[in-house]
């Protein structure tokens, strides 16, 4: 089975690598010396802390795993391919929302750089696939479970 491409953004990719090296060269450490701490405690069957201390672990070891596999695997976008004229991932694009004014500010994203929060929304959202290939001034319809958003898209530009 084909691996699925993941897309990064420049920033997106180094944020992922500092993550990893963070995990490898701290967590891994931190992480083994708490294990280390609950062993002497004694009896491990009991042991509360030894229990979470592993549980940890698994989470820190399985992470590692999972940026190695996206790190591998990632195709990063060029600045110089994201372009002004049409939203492309990379582009950050200003909507108006055509049923109360709102304005909105979204920079279009791959699944693992995606953070609502931060106004970073996946191509591969419902709003992110409605703005691929608009240009401004278009109006995107979208259909979410709450029904179906109308934006107009007042500007676009590199992230």
């Amino acid at each position: 089975m084909k691996e699925k491409e993941i897309v990064l953004t420049p920033e997106g990719l180094r944020r992922l690598e500092e993550e990893l090296e963070l995990l490898k060269s701290v967590r891994r450490r931190e992480v083994a010396e708490r294990i280390k701490q609950a062993l002497a405690f004694g009896d491990i069957s009991e042991n509360a802390e030894y229990e979470d201390a592993k549980n940890e672990q698994a989470f820190v070891e399985g992470r590692i795993i999972t940026l190695e596999k996206i790190l591998r695997h990632a195709r990063v976008i060029d600045q110089e391919e994201i372009g002004t004229e049409e939203v492309t991932i990379g582009s950050t694009v200003r909507l108006k929302d055509l049923a109360d004014g709102a304005e909105y500010e979204y920079t279009i994203v791959g699944s693992e750089e995606a953070d609502p929060a931060a106004h970073r929304i996946s191509y591969e959202s419902p709003v992110g696939r409605a703005l691929l290939g608009k240009k401004k001034g278009d109006t995107v319809d979208v259909d979410v479970p709450a029904g179906k958003l109308s934006f107009q898209i007042l500007d676009i530009a590199r992230e």
